[in-house]
């Protein structure tokens, strides 16, 4: 397994139509089922990734693999404030990977109702992508990355 990688640049990338047509991101169709996958296809995430979007500075942490999962924090700064942190999971399910999140103001309210998750079952997995329903993670260098909503 590759070691944790720690102070990492992390790039979003904003979806456009340009990026829709070139396959950056896919959308989990009616009928459809994820493809095979474990977690040993989402390790490369493992570490802290740092960037800038949304109009602040980004920090996302994700532990290597453990267990059926991957635990990572994600949070917004703007103006030296927190404006929100995600908890997120990429779990094995069956014989393939589902990530899932939960969105908490700055303050730890939640968004999303207590026992409510969002959910993004996989679409496609590459050596250098993860494609969720929506939302793609893309390894661009060892050092940076790409996330596609």
């Amino acid at each position: 397994m590759k070691p944790v990688i720690t102070a990492l640049l992390l790039f979003f990338a904003y979806l456009s139509p340009a990026a829709i047509a070139e396959g950056r991101t896919l959308t989990f169709t009616e009928g459809m089922t994820s493809p095979p996958a474990t977690l040993a296809d989402a390790a490369w995430i493992a570490g802290l990734w740092r960037g800038e979007a949304f109009g602040g500075q980004v920090e996302e942490n994700w532990s290597p693999p453990l267990g059926d999962s991957m635990a990572g924090a994600f949070k917004l700064v703007s103006d030296g404030k927190v404006d929100f942190y995600e908890l997120e999971v990429i779990r094995e399910v069956g014989n393939t990977l589902l990530l899932q999140l939960k969105h908490f103001h700055g303050d730890l309210r939640g968004w999303e109702e207590k026992d409510e998750t969002v959910n993004f079952p996989l679409v496609k997995v590459t050596d250098t992508a993860l494609y969720f329903d929506g939302f793609t993670i893309e390894r661009v260098s060892d050092d940076a990355m790409k996330m596609m909503p």
